[in-house]
């Protein structure tokens, strides 16, 4: 581990917590105010505070004489924690109110916002922000603050605190742009717009590859899918001319993400084409579509074909578009997928994530949906609970990401992860079950690339692979391969 020595700037404070460089992103001078704006991954440390010496601290927004911040913090954590708000008093005003000090000499009013909680949003006003836990087990945290720091310090003191390093990977092209195609659906009268990523079946994938001329890949695996994981989509052959995915009227879903129980994006295509003598007309939901069959108007063609056509715009929602629409390599999975949505061109940006495959080979991945509900709101992406029934399922592909080691732009703030299957691969799923790689000692961290490494340190007892469990449930992602240069 390399060791270095910084400068931090403190109102009678010490504290070994590197947190504090935190609030240097970002500033736009305004007399004596100043805008402050991040999004970072921290880890924490045992709490200096007298007393709170069994605790853990990730310090936010450090502590600076004459200084008061501003603002709102949405943050998420591997460990249930407390918000901690600290204000500046004297000694007079101590009067039996809950402190914090480290040296019994400089005293601070601590408000404890007790969330108990892995994620949540608070506004806030004091000297000083921290996440707190009450036990000592070291948490890690992705925060996000939008605020002030109003007035300037009187008294500012220069102390150099010897601290070490964390080592950290720093990939060029960590995250890049994908410029994909929308179309447009339908959902019980209404618009819906989505993207289509990847077909079951060859034919399937060149067709639509050819029309949307953007690259869907072929994952035969997802036409294995268990029934109770898949929607309908119900595409047209014949009938009246349209932008749909065969030049005729636009699809029909079965499903949106307000049918929170039911959506997924994995869908099974169902052919409709009108019978011969019929008057074809615009058929608007899927409950049309029923009754049209019913009434021998049209008939089905189960094809069997599964397509990966996740939803970005349907009635009452949509993906959420991050508000850092500059695409940047220490990017955060946190805040939303996507940075632009243009129905004028039928496109949607998507922050590509790199990563590496099983041997060792750079590939990109978008997220589209997922489960559970507390990864996807924090993602920004529609939550699908039915995703549930595939983790033992062999339709799914294994997704490897690391907890702790060396720093990077990874899913959880440390090293790029390891996908088992690449995009051209027979075995390929945009369908990942998610597993969590612990180094033992981090300071043993290593930067791992591809499969063979894990099982080579995970035998030599360095790491530990385990399944992900937020929220004490299964962790599935729905995470397409794609080429963003295309």
């Amino acid at each position: 581990m390399n060791r270095f020595v910084i400068i931090l700037i403190v109102g009678i404070f010490v504290s070994g917590i590197l947190t504090i460089s935190f609030i240097s992103n970002s500033y736009v001078d305004a007399n004596s105010t100043k805008k402050i704006h991040f999004t970072k991954t921290i880890i924490s440390s045992q709490d200096p505070g007298q007393g709170h010496e069994n605790h853990q601290l990730s310090l936010i927004l450090s502590p600076n004489e004459g200084t008061l911040y501003d603002g709102s913090m949405t943050f998420t954590s591997n460990e249930p924690v407390d918000v901690v708000v600290l204000h500046e008093i004297t000694n007079n005003d101590v009067k039996g109110q809950p402190t914090w000090t480290i040296d019994g000499k400089t005293i601070y009013a601590m408000s404890l916002i007790d969330l108990k909680s892995k994620s949540d949003s608070i506004e806030f006003t004091g000297a000083a922000l921290a996440l707190h836990s009450s036990n000592s087990r070291e948490f890690t945290a992705t925060v996000s603050v939008d605020g002030w720091i109003r007035g300037q310090p009187t008294e500012v003191i220069m102390q150099k605190i010897q601290v070490d390093k964390d080592p950290s990977l720093m990939l060029s092209r960590a995250n890049v742009e994908a410029i994909i195609p929308m179309h447009e659906g339908l959902y019980k009268g209404n618009s819906i717009f989505y993207i289509i990523t990847d077909t079951s079946r060859e034919d399937y994938s060149k067709k639509i590859s050819e029309k949307q001329e953007w690259t869907v890949q072929t994952s035969h695996l997802i036409e294995k899918m268990p029934e109770e994981v898949l929607q309908k989509i119900f595409i047209f052959n014949n009938g009246v001319r349209g932008n749909g995915i065969y030049g005729h009227q636009k699809e029909i879903f079965s499903s949106t993400p307000v049918q929170e129980s039911k959506y997924s994006a994995l869908n099974s295509v169902i052919e409709v084409s009108w019978k011969k003598g019929q008057n074809a007309k615009v058929l608007k939901s899927f409950e049309d579509v029923i009754d049209a069959e019913k009434d021998g108007r049209i008939e089905f063609t189960k094809t069997g074909v599964v397509i990966n056509s996740p939803q970005i715009i349907w009635p009452n929602g949509q993906m959420l578009v991050r508000n850092d629409t500059q695409i940047t390599d220490d990017l955060t999975f946190s805040g939303g997928q996507i940075t632009k949505i243009n129905k004028d061109e039928m496109t949607v940006t998507f922050v590509a994530h790199r990563m590496w495959g099983p041997d060792g080979k750079t590939i990109y991945s978008i997220v589209t949906d997922a489960t559970p509900s507390n990864p996807s709101e924090i993602m920004g992406i529609p939550f699908s609970p039915v995703y549930d029934n595939l983790i033992a399922n062999s339709s799914a592909a294994d997704l490897f990401q690391f907890q702790n080691g060396i720093k990077g732009s990874g899913y959880l703030g440390y090293q790029p992860g390891i996908s088992s299957v690449n995009s051209d691969q027979e075995n390929y799923s945009p369908i990942w079950r998610i597993y969590n790689v612990e180094w033992h000692n981090p300071e043993d961290a290593k930067i791992l690339q591809t499969i063979s490494d894990i099982d080579s340190f995970k035998a030599k007892d360095l790491i530990s692979v385990s399944l992900a469990r937020p929220m004490n449930s299964h962790h599935i992602i729905n995470g397409p391969l794609i080429d963003p240069f295309q």
